[in-house]
């Protein structure tokens, strides 16, 4: 039985050939070229290089023009000039294009990477990066890799900075283990939006199964005089079929940002994402994959394999798996290249940063926060406290030790 990656391939559609992203002005609007520009890098009066996004010109003035995440337009923040970003919803891309490597990207974009954590950045042309989003450095350097696979889709930010900044205080006062200060006054430190890759895959998958599965049963007899409640197990065999569809399976791509924190953060409403325009990076960046379409589905497959394990199952009524094998492959797959749109920052606490993610989408709030000794050893006490009573409750139950 077949289990291999490649099951089926179908052909696909390109995304390509839209239409400008910009409205309609009038004649003396029109007269200002709507161009990427390349910047040269402006120094701050420390003598550090400024992020200076000028992807994008104003229609109206000329100015630099970013992506508002409030008002979903690109914004002049020197003329007030609004300018809508068209692009369609994004489609499903055939399974095959994941077999083909390329630069695709590399005519529009460029790779940073900081010298100090290793994270890898992809700006457009015309941006330079001042700072790390992810260790706050400005220890940035342009490289010549290859930026890699263009994505065919966005998840545009929707959340502000403003609103991400009062989430995770928010975040911070319910983290009841955290010492009481950092609690009531965590600050936000070096908040930045960045796009972090993401393949999401649709797919229909065919499951052959067999195992053993067990319920547990008490028998009573006496031992010595005394009443004694044994547990012991009946098992039964299972075998069969199944399929299932599995939408949107989203494999984080970046190793700057995990899996689990991805999860944590989800919802991304994938289904509604945009097709990629790179108006949409304007003002942020987006993460470098260090995992390509292949290996983020292997990574997919595991999920698909433990989700076909837990529906099966759930057709059964047991109390333990006592064996369980399970054969599948899948069809029909289809993929998106994502960017989602996270805000990455920290929190100091007694000289030491404790990182944040906060989903620029739904606003969801994951990281990790100091804990407090105290607050553990009183609930490591409560915990004993606990363990000791059903100890007792269970030798009164039973009629044991000085309860005999």
């Amino acid at each position: 039985m077949s289990d291999s990656p490649f099951s089926e391939f179908e052909n696909g559609k390109d995304a390509s050939g839209q239409s400008s992203p910009f409205s309609e002005f009038d004649a003396s609007s029109r007269a200002q070229e709507t161009a990427a520009t390349v910047a040269a890098p402006v120094l701050t009066e420390d003598g550090e290089v400024e992020n200076n996004t000028d992807v994008t010109k104003c229609p109206a003035c000329g100015a630099n023009m970013l992506y508002d995440s409030e008002r979903g337009k690109l914004l002049c923040e020197h003329c007030g000039t609004e300018v809508e970003v068209r692009a369609e919803t994004s489609e499903e891309q055939a399974f095959e294009r994941l077999l083909t490597h390329s630069n695709e990207w590399g005519d529009e974009t460029h790779v940073y990477r900081c010298e100090n954590c290793g994270a890898r950045e992809i700006l457009s042309d015309g941006e330079i990066a001042g700072k790390c989003p992810f260790c706050g450095t400005t220890n940035i350097v342009r490289t010549e890799e290859l930026s890699g696979l263009k994505p065919n889709a966005v998840v545009p930010f929707s959340v502000g900075k403003d609103d991400a900044v009062a989430n995770v205080r928010r975040w911070a006062r319910r983290k009841w283990l955290a010492p009481g200060k950092f609690r009531r006054g965590a600050k936000p430190e070096n908040v930045s939006g960045v796009y972090t890759p993401a393949f999401s895959f649709d797919t229909s998958a065919d499951a052959w199964y067999s195992g053993v599965l067990g319920k547990y049963y008490y028998y009573t007899r006496r031992v010595n005089g005394k009443t004694v409640r044994e547990r012991r197990l009946k098992t039964f065999p299972i075998r069969g079929q199944y399929s299932a569809f599995f939408d949107d399976i989203l494999i984080q791509a970046s190793d700057r940002i995990s899996q689990e924190s991805l999860d944590a953060l989800q919802p991304f409403d994938t289904g509604e994402s945009r097709e990629y325009r790179p108006e949409y990076l304007s003002g942020y960046t987006a993460g470098q994959y260090s995992k390509d379409g292949l290996a983020c589905w292997n990574a997919a497959r595991g999920v698909i394999r433990d989700r076909l394990q837990q529906l099966i199952l759930s057709r059964y009524t047991y109390d333990t798996v006592v064996s369980f094998h399970l054969d599948f492959q899948c069809r029909n797959t289809t993929y998106k290249y994502l960017l989602l749109p996270v805000y990455v920052g920290h929190c100091g606490w007694k000289k030491k940063l404790y990182h944040f993610f906060v989903s620029g989408h739904n606003g969801k709030v994951t990281g990790k926060a100091p804990v407090s000794p105290l607050k553990v050893g009183l609930l490591v006490l409560l915990g004993l406290a606990v363990v000791v009573g059903i100890a007792f409750l269970f030798m009164w139950w039973n009629g044991m030790g000085p309860f005999a």
